[in-house]
């Protein structure tokens, strides 16, 4: 059955269409620059998308089947670039539907079989979280030396941030991310839609999966946007020693979030003022290490507004790293972000 909130959809496609600058996250997670300009020229209706990153995704489906023959890592990433493709056709849809649900099963069958090509540990544990389970994935390298929960941003899910996970357990951590309450397989599987109170719970079982699975590594957050706004939260933890939080929202009355944004944010979390899904920074008693990123070009959050965090944070425990140049999320540099934690998580076990 076809998604009842069209008006949503057509305005996000009129976004992707008209604003260049909403392609930087799928370019940055995987997707072609090629493959994303011929999509655009055809690119009319709810259809001409589901269509054309259909036949995109079958193709490199496709060719990850050719190269298990050949090149197994090969194979492997070619999959999750796949998986990706049929993500675009998942995340097109912001309501649970049927054709929302085939999409991200299509996604699925592409990153568990990418998963069995990998020389990591891949399995897929649950949390549960109020009336539901919060569905999700741990990778452990050989020889990990700590463990990074990534927290992903509220409209996204694990399965978007593979390269991520590839950064990490390459350089020895394990990265154990969860959707929560309202994001991927919770909302379209568990149909566990999001609230601060659901999301506060969610961070501590997180937390403590992952303190109790891994009882002699440290652990790590890892978050952007409004998943960095959560990764903060849960560095009051005391298991928690350092905190990467990359554009993080400060409050929510502030954001200038787009119109489209909104309505897609409606359906998988309630938007009411001291329900939604937003943490309350300002209360917080921050006292472990964390590290800050922001782009002084970023629309949603105001550089004085992250200065005002800044303030917050333990004066001997705290960095701010700005790029004159970036927007929200810092996408064209999350590359080198990424590299920049990898050291300074590297130095806390160096001090160990």
């Amino acid at each position: 059955m076809r998604d009842q909130s069209i008006s949503t959809i057509n305005r996000t496609i009129q976004t992707a269409l008209l604003i260049d600058g909403f392609w930087e996250r799928w370019l940055v997670h995987g997707i072609n620059q090629e493959d994303i300009n011929s999509v655009r020229k055809n690119l009319i209706s709810l259809d001409h998308w589901t269509s054309n990153w259909k036949v995109l995704a079958d193709q490199k489906k496709m060719s990850a089947a050719t190269l298990e023959k050949l090149d197994i890592h090969a194979a492997e990433e070619m999959y999750r670039k796949a998986s990706l493709y049929y993500y675009l056709n998942y995340w097109i849809f912001p309501s649970k539907n049927e054709e929302k649900e085939k999409w991200y099963q299509e996604c699925l069958d592409c990153i568990l079989k990418a998963d069995t090509l990998s020389s990591d540990i891949i399995n897929y544990p649950n949390l549960d979280v109020g009336e539901g389970k919060c569905v999700g994935r741990v990778r452990v390298p050989k020889e990990p030396k700590g463990c990074i929960i990534l927290v992903v941003p509220i409209d996204s899910s694990k399965e978007e941030l593979f390269v991520y996970e590839e950064d990490f357990t390459r350089a020895g951590y394990v990265t154990i991310t969860f959707d929560g309450p309202g994001q991927g397989g919770t909302y379209t599987q568990e149909n566990l839609l999001g609230n601060r109170e659901k999301w506060e719970q969610f961070i501590e079982l997180s937390i403590q999966y992952t303190k109790n699975r891994f009882k002699d590594l440290p652990l790590y957050l890892f978050g952007t946007s409004l998943g960095a706004s959560w990764a903060l939260y849960g560095s009051i933890h005391p298991a928690i020693s350092k905190t990467v939080a990359v554009s993080p929202a400060v409050e929510f009355e502030k954001l200038h979030l787009p119109s489209y944004f909104i309505r897609r944010m409606s359906y998988s979390n309630t938007l009411l003022p001291g329900k939604r899904a937003f943490p309350d920074l300002f209360k917080l008693d921050f006292q472990s290490p964390i590290l800050l990123f922001h782009g002084k070009k970023d629309l949603m959050v105001q550089t004085s507004d992250m200065y005002r965090l800044y303030d917050l944070l333990p004066k001997n425990n705290r960095d701010l790293i700005e790029y004159e140049n970036e927007g929200h999320c810092c996408n064209n540099k999350l590359s080198e972000i990424r590299k920049v934690a990898i050291d300074w998580f590297n130095k806390e076990l160096v001090s160990i």
